[in-house]
């Protein structure tokens, strides 16, 4: 079949505008909502919806969350906050396994049926709805008569001591909810409640049976418009879609013969040209934006679980940028820092900033920055603060140091 190709700086330009961090005309994407209202949770659906994920994570230290970092780096006055209390009754959102634990757009509900068939048996912890029986149904009975329950307020414990996720009754409920007998209603200070899947997923969305063939055709697609191109191994990351080579090359051929995806190689300098996939419109958009001249004075900073960062591999690919995270390494053994957060300046990553929050005092230590080039360019410099202003006044606090 004819293969398309793409130079390292159209596939990285196309990358930056599917991911909204390029101006709203090249990315179709808004790049303000200020503060918490309607607008902002618009603006918030839409960049989600791109995706078809955010992804979680638990950690705060920069003064905001990944989930939360993702949507202020892309919508100029959001409120963090808001990045906390997408997930509640109503929103058009569900949570569970993307390639992490993410918040995903209702729609995209049907589409993991087949992996809420594969997870029947808990993908870690086997049978635990069958090895424990009798709380299970009690767990269930409790949660259709009394309402929904925190994850705080789970009780029992199976004797181990590393956390509530350990414990038997917190064991059964995940198992639950990665069934699909139970679904997350909202996460509140990043705890979440459990409730019926049937009291929180529209009946629609429950019916409708759709097949793994299908459901795989479909997350690749949604995969490859928030990538704009992508190798297959990137494609199958996004969704977890491990061991289904096969009934993904079987997806991606069916694809190319109803004109969704185009084969198209990354032509890279001194090497081999790496396979991938497009859309055909986006090899449109990238033959556009071969002529664009992004600011390099202006940066920004990115959640080290960014869509366009967390394959780091793709990431060394199209920015030759090392995307290291340090937070399991001793302090001793790290060479930026603890959670450092990279700056994109234009269309090219020039730093990395550590930043620590003290809410107490209401500042944020700058704890490292660590540029890219040496001797580092003033434009770089310049990205560097300009993207620090612009975090402090998403954040509310000064970042000092």
């Amino acid at each position: 079949m004819p293969t398309e190709s793409l130079s390292l700086r159209m596939a990285r330009r196309l990358a930056l505008s599917r991911a909204g961090l390029l101006k709203p005309t090249w990315t179709g994407l808004p790049s303000r909502a200020a503060g918490n209202g309607a607008r902002a949770r618009k603006g918030a659906h839409a960049i989600l919806g791109r995706f078809g994920y955010l992804q979680l994570d638990s950690v705060a230290v920069s003064g905001a969350r990944s989930h939360a970092l993702v949507l202020l780096s892309r919508l100029e006055g959001f409120d963090p906050a808001l990045g906390e209390q997408l997930l509640a009754p109503g929103e058009p959102l569900f949570e569970y396994w993307g390639h992490e634990a993410c918040w995903l757009p209702m729609d995209l509900y049907p589409t993991f049926g087949f992996r809420r068939r594969d997870y029947a048996h808990h993908p870690w912890w086997g049978d635990v709805l069958g090895e424990n029986p009798k709380l299970a149904d009690e767990l269930l009975v409790r949660i259709r008569e009394h309402g929904p329950v925190r994850s705080l307020d789970l009780e029992g414990d199976s004797g181990e001591h590393d956390g509530w996720a350990r414990k038997l009754t917190s064991r059964v409920v995940l198992a639950f909810w990665c069934r699909g007998d139970l679904a997350i209603r909202s996460r509140r200070n990043f705890q979440r409640t459990f409730d019926l899947a049937e009291r929180v997923i529209p009946a629609d969305l429950r019916k409708t049976n759709i097949d793994r063939p299908q459901a795989l055709k479909t997350l690749l697609l949604r995969a490859l418009a928030g990538h704009g191109w992508s190798t297959t191994g990137t494609l199958a990351a996004t969704w977890r879609l491990r061991n289904l080579r096969t009934e993904i090359a079987t997806a991606l051929d069916e694809l190319v013969a109803e004109a969704q995806v185009v084969p198209c190689t990354l032509e890279t300098p001194g090497s081999s040209p790496i396979r991938g996939w497009a859309r055909p419109e986006d090899l449109a958009l990238a033959d556009r934006l071969d002529a664009l001249r992004p600011r390099q004075h202006r940066g920004v900073l990115l959640s080290p679980f960014d869509p366009v960062l967390w394959d780091r591999g793709r990431v060394q690919q199209l920015f030759d940028f090392d995307q290291i995270l340090e937070i399991f390494k001793p302090k001793a053994q790290r060479e930026y820092g603890y959670y450092c957060l990279p700056v994109l300046a234009g269309e090219r990553l020039v730093a990395r900033v550590d930043l620590k929050a003290d809410r107490k005092h209401r500042k944020i230590a700058l704890l490292s920055t660590h540029f890219e080039a040496d001797p580092v360019p003033a434009v770089h410099r310049e990205a560097v603060a300009s993207a620090i202003e612009r975090y402090e006044g998403a954040i509310g606090m000064p970042v000092v140091g």
